[in-house]
């Protein structure tokens, strides 16, 4: 499958930082607003080599690209690392919170306050934390926030992916609420919901048999790919083609979830 290939010369010089941009989807998106002419701000924590790959490679198509490593789960680091980035672009016109993980699976009946704690920290804390650092760059011009949730915000999830869910659900909603606040700044604040996309967080967390049995589940009968969630954040990050769109979450699944 090839990249996403539209020009939207809205995005040329403008400063967009993506987190957890290293692999998978988020490395998709760096690439992607980088072809659009955006200045990448790309986050990254455990996957330094890939993030420098990435990096090279946008830089080696003439893009521009800005590296910050910070532990997303961690709220002094993380707002430190956006305030690092924004100083290097020159201001934040965009953020793209995408860091977030299962951690691990867990049944609600052996969850542990650890459990709750990295999970929670790690996919819903850190929205609040990356976000708030960002808008008073955001505020400057105004911008957007796009929030990466998913399908498990929905449909609770299964095989002890249960806390990752409820923490995805948590990031809707924050989505929402950010939107009705934020508007009076001229930031305009969505989400997208991946569904399941073949990346490195499946290579962690799923084995053969789950992702099989949630093939089947998939009207268009394939699963997806990191590619195929770069059309709704382009569109959603877009002035021109989403101006008067807060506080939604488009779905992108294949048809798994029709809410």
């Amino acid at each position: 499958m090839t990249s996403f290939n539209v020009n939207f010369s809205e995005f040329e010089g403008k400063k967009i930082l993506i987190t957890g941009a290293s692999t998978g989807i988020g490395a998709e998106l760096a690439k992607a607003f980088a072809q659009q002419g955006a200045k990448v701000g790309l986050h990254y924590f455990s996957s330094e080599d890939a993030a420098n790959q990435l990096a090279a490679d946008i830089r080696k198509s003439g893009g521009s690209v800005e590296l910050v490593r910070a532990n997303a789960s961690n709220s002094k680091e993380l707002a430190a690392a956006v305030k690092d980035v924004a100083e290097r672009l020159g201001g934040i016109n965009g953020l793209i919170n995408n860091a977030g993980g299962m951690v691990r699976r867990v049944p609600y009946a052996e969850a542990s306050d650890k459990d709750y704690d990295e999970i929670m920290d790690l996919n819903a804390r850190s929205i609040i934390v990356a976000s708030k650092a960002a808008l008073p760059y955001l505020k400057a011009e105004g911008g957007f926030v796009i929030n990466t949730t998913s399908i498990a915000a929905r449909n609770g999830a299964s095989g002890g992916a249960g806390l990752y869910g409820s923490s995805k659900a948590f990031v809707s909603n924050v989505t929402r609420g950010m939107a009705k606040e934020w508007i009076e700044y001229g930031v305009r604040v969505n989400a997208v919901a991946p569904g399941v996309i073949t990346t490195p967080f499946h290579e962690r967390y799923s084995t053969q048999a789950q992702l099989d049995a949630m093939l089947k589940t998939v009207p268009q009968g394939r699963l997806g790919q990191a590619q195929d969630c770069v059309g709704a954040f382009l569109f959603l990050a877009s002035q021109a083609l989403s101006g008067y769109i807060i506080g939604q979450t488009i779905e992108v699944n294949g048809g798994q979830l029709m809410p």
